[in-house]
């Protein structure tokens, strides 16, 4: 029987590695005995509270472990020193990527069908179909194909506000994302979310005629007549789109996408640290690394403000934390209602635990940016964007900030995938990597008994971003995942067209 894992000597609990008596590998015991009321140690940080008396080798889990009071002491910057040079620089890496007129680099090559309003989305996604199923797209080999941005909102909803930033950013992010080589935008026509506006908004260098088009059903002449509108659009434009190659590009020009889902007890152990070491790999060759999901840092939130670049930074991410705490709050809820059913039967119990896990994700390097949902960074490094944790929502806003990877750990399992830009899926253990093989890209269960440290499955991560990168396909680019994913996030009161509210969001 292998022995559990003890993953820092402060900790009150080891994780198991098999099942033994019932208890299912992933999950924590006792090393001795727990008062009632006193801390739970985990990664040398607290992650709940005994409900009960505890005694040695019990099962740790809900029915005798709550949350409670998490490390507040937060200092900002104490470990920046050590935190930059964990990203010291390393020697050049390249990958094959499609550079922009703009200079940005691109690793896939799309053409985007973006509804402005749930009123196009059928429409969009039909003429979608159809041109996939026509083989035009066959004759074009530098493009990878044509992806629908769908949405269930862009009307009755508030003329500006966060809701109204959300959507416009993810709109606007996904029409000039490096992966995408021109998008054409499609209206109703009458809705809140009207092109012009938001055209006004960002239009700017790189942007140009070449890559931004619209048209409305209303003004088309209705549904069969936009579909042929939007087909006769994007049949003009693939030879321009086709008319790139690539070409090699610095992996300073990478930004990707940390993301985790369906996590287990081992999510903190394997995966997502090895995936903090290749962030670390990357940011050390001066690309950029985007954390996100702001529900699922609490009770880590310290760790990433001890490594804060500047007090404005750590200042950020504080107001951040505060807004979740009083927006949960207000709809009834606590932070505490994440983890979910998964992941408890994964053996996490609360979201302290949780977070400190999926936080291992940015790997060691200063924490360089905050940013809002959907927002393009302006600094390299470990970015953090504010997301709620649902993987599509969070997911959405990263891909509109400019990431042209998503890297994605799991240990229940995920059927997810991303477009424009691939997603790379990593399991924390060898029995989801067997069962899920057609899902699953890098195996990370070998780090607990396969003999694979965390800082070698690290580098192998980093080799997979640079070969995906470059235009080897991913697993879930393989299965057609992508088109579906995209879901923005909506704030506010959705409302009838007369402005009256009609339920809370």
């Amino acid at each position: 029987m292998s022995e559990p894992i003890l993953l820092h000597p402060s900790d009150d609990v080891v994780i198991l590695t098999e099942k033994r008596e019932g208890i299912a590998a992933g999950h924590k015991i006792a090393r001795h005995g727990v008062a009632e009321g006193a801390p739970i140690r985990k990664f040398g940080q607290i992650i709940g509270y005994a409900s009960a008396p505890i005694a040695a080798g019990e099962h740790v889990h809900s029915h005798n472990c709550n949350i409670g009071a998490h490390d507040r002491r937060y200092e900002a910057g104490a470990d920046l020193a050590s935190a930059r040079a964990a990203v010291s620089p390393r020697p050049a890496a390249e990958f094959l990527g499609y550079r922009r007129p703009d200079g940005r680099v691109g690793t896939r090559n799309y053409v985007a069908l973006c509804a402005t309003v749930n009123c196009s989305a059928t429409v969009i996604r039909r003429a979608a179909e159809e041109l996939r199923t026509s083989g035009v797209l066959g004759s074009y080999p530098n493009i990878d194909g044509v992806f629908v941005l769908a949405h269930g909102t862009g009307c009755g909803m508030a003329s500006e506000g966060p809701g109204w930033d959300n959507l416009q950013r993810v709109l606007w992010g996904y029409a000039t994302h490096p992966n995408v080589g021109a998008a054409v935008f499609v209206g109703l026509g009458c809705e809140v979310m009207q092109l012009a506006r938001m055209k006004a908004a960002f239009d700017g260098p790189g942007v140009g005629q070449q890559r931004f088009h619209g048209l409305t059903i209303q003004e088309t002449g209705g549904t069969r007549a936009t579909i042929a509108a939007i087909r006769e659009r994007v049949e003009a434009l693939l030879p321009e789109v086709n008319d790139i190659s690539r070409s090699p590009c610095s992996a300073s020009d990478l930004c990707v996408a940390l993301q985790c889902g369906g996590s287990d007890g081992y999510s903190g152990i394997t995966a997502n640290p090895a995936l903090g070491v290749a962030s670390d790999l990357i940011a050390a060759q001066g690309g950029t690394v985007i954390l996100a999901e702001t529900p699922e840092i609490y009770g880590a939130e310290q760790l990433l403000i001890r490594r804060a670049a500047s007090p404005e930074v750590a200042d950020k991410l504080l107001e951040r934390m505060r807004w979740w705490e009083d927006y949960t709050a207000m709809h009834g809820g606590s932070m505490d209602n994440n983890p979910s059913p998964g992941n408890k039967a994964g053996g996490l119990t609360t979201i302290l635990e949780k977070s400190l896990g999926a936080a291992a994700k940015g790997g060691s390097g200063p924490l360089s940016e905050v940013v809002r949902y959907a927002e393009a960074p302006s600094a390299h490094g470990l970015i953090f964007m504010d997301t709620p944790g649902y993987d599509p929502v969070s997911v959405t806003g990263q891909v509109a900030g400019g990431a042209q990877i998503v890297v994605f750990t799991t240990g229940r399992g995920s059927a997810f995938g991303s477009k424009p830009a691939p997603t790379i899926k990593l399991a924390t253990n060898e029995r989801l990597f067997a069962a899920m093989s057609d899902d699953m890209d890098i195996n990370c269960g070998d780090i607990l008994g396969g003999g694979v440290s965390v800082a070698e499955k690290g580098e192998e991560i980093f080799a997979e971003v640079l070969a995906v990168a470059s235009g080897k396909t991913s697993r879930s680019e393989a299965l057609g995942l992508g088109d579906h994913e995209i879901l923005p996030w909506q704030i506010g009161a959705v409302m009838w067209s007369a402005g009256a509210i009609r339920t809370s969001a």
